[in-house]
């Protein structure tokens, strides 16, 4: 990341993350299709409640572990190899821990959130059920996302994509099979996905003991150095607490949609999945900004992380507006993925053409983040996005439904609030973020 074209070295890097991120997609994806066309609505109700509590549970943890790629960024740019290894074995062993606190956690407090969310009664026992099952995979799914975080942190973005695959195929034959064949139900379609997490978390943590480079994992070694730690964490904590709350503002978003009924969840829900299809590009493009601005500052390239911010985010907005106006047009089509019934699609039809068209919003505000993040100023990205994804959110939300009883209004919640963070990024971007480049003070 530190030598040759910027752009050929953020595609090259982001081409293996976005088929990863768009097989983990499908892989999120199938329990709704399979769930929605063999169980009916109620069950895809249940599982469509899945995307604002996982994120919740997990966004925290996963956040932390932010953290430690950019400190094992920074010292791969640096070419500081012992500290690489130090900041590895740090980074495993506290997913380890965290892992095993996320499964004992998520499975007790389910059916607590879940009624704090205000699930339907006719809904809330198989919501229950998939999500008690699916938080006994919670250290799979933390082992995974934090072995990825150290291939990607050394600019290895293709290991994570073959286990990736793997993991997707297991996935969508075991829902088949446990769904529609066995007749497990929507406990069916949690199982086959823990088993599924398992499966690439072995293969990740099983390469890292294996790699030839400063990044490999010892199982003798594996335990927590102090200092890197505490580094870690102060760069990892503020995305964790970010992810959480934004998660809860979510959370109470979902709860607002599930007070118009298991229709209307069934609806949002689909549109939500479709929705993650489209982060795709966002999401490749942010985590290759975090790497590339992570090793080029370690190695004191100061202009190259300014042309890498501009040139990554151009390329996010394109992609990402691009694949807007086909989702405004093609909504109803693609709708019928996750279920045929007409009130179902015209629900999630409604959401998609609300949002579709500011698409371009959310990459500019995911790949500013990115950068910061990636300079290890993860507080800023932190304050931006709780204020106005979660604090302005819910309150615009909470006053507005009151007023207006329309599912409506909670859509157009999501690009009021990002053309507000897109302004407040720009104005700290501007203004002091290029000053602390300038003055290599970051």
């Amino acid at each position: 990341m530190t030598e040759g074209s910027i752009t050929k070295k953020l595609i090259l890097f982001a081409i293996p993350l976005f088929m990863g991120q768009l097989l983990q997609q499908l892989y999120n994806v199938v329990d709704s299709v399979v769930v929605g066309n063999v169980l009916g609505k109620e069950a895809l109700a249940a599982v469509s409640t899945a995307g604002s509590l996982i994120f919740l549970m997990v966004g925290f943890i996963n956040g932390l572990f932010m953290g430690c790629g950019v400190i094992i960024g920074k010292r791969y740019g640096a070419k500081d190899y012992e500290a690489v290894s130090v900041a590895t074995h740090t980074g495993i062993t506290f997913a380890i821990i965290m892992g095993l606190v996320l499964t004992v956690f998520g499975f007790f407090m389910t059916p607590v959130i879940l009624r704090w969310m205000g699930t339907p009664e006719d809904v809330l026992p198989n919501s229950t059920l998939y999500f008690k099952i699916y938080f006994l995979g919670g250290l799979g799914n933390v082992m995974y996302n934090a072995c990825c975080g150290v291939f990607q942190a050394v600019g290895d973005s293709k290991h994570p994509l073959y286990y990736l695959i793997a993991s997707t195929a297991i996935n969508t034959v075991l829902d088949i099979v446990f769904v529609k064949f066995l007749g497990f139900g929507i406990g069916g379609a949690a199982a086959a996905t823990i088993i599924a997490q398992f499966v690439s978390a072995g293969l990740a943590f099983v390469k890292l003991t294996r790699v030839d480079g400063p990044h490999r994992i010892y199982l003798g070694k594996l335990k927590m150095d102090g200092d890197t730690l505490k580094k870690e964490l102060r760069i990892g904590l503020p995305t964790g607490i970010q992810n959480s709350v934004i998660a809860i503002g979510n959370v109470v978003v979902q709860s607002n949609i599930n007070a118009f009924g298991a229709v209307a969840m069934a609806g949002s829900g689909s549109y939500f999945k479709l929705e993650g299809f489209v982060f795709l590009p966002i999401t490749c493009m942010t985590m290759a900004l975090t790497t590339f601005v992570s090793q080029n500052l370690g190695a004191g390239n100061y202009e190259r992380v300014k042309k890498g911010a501009r040139i990554g985010s151009v390329i996010s907005v394109g992609c990402a507006e691009a694949i807007g106006v086909l989702v405004f047009t093609l909504a109803p089509f693609l709708l019928r993925m996750f279920s045929q019934e007409a009130d179902v699609i015209a629900i999630g039809t409604r959401q998609a053409r609300t949002e579709s068209l500011f698409y371009f919003l959310l990459a500019f505000n995911h790949c500013l983040a990115g950068v910061l993040r990636g300079a290890g100023k993860t507080t800023v990205p932190m304050a931006v996005m709780l204020s106005s994804w979660c604090l302005l959110r819910i309150t615009y939300i909470t006053l507005i439904v009151r007023i207006i009883p329309r599912v409506n209004v909670i859509f157009w919640a999501y690009p009021l609030t990002w053309s507000v963070s897109a302004v407040v990024f720009v104005i700290y971007y501007l203004s002091t973020f290029n000053r602390l480049l300038a003055k290599k003070e970051v």
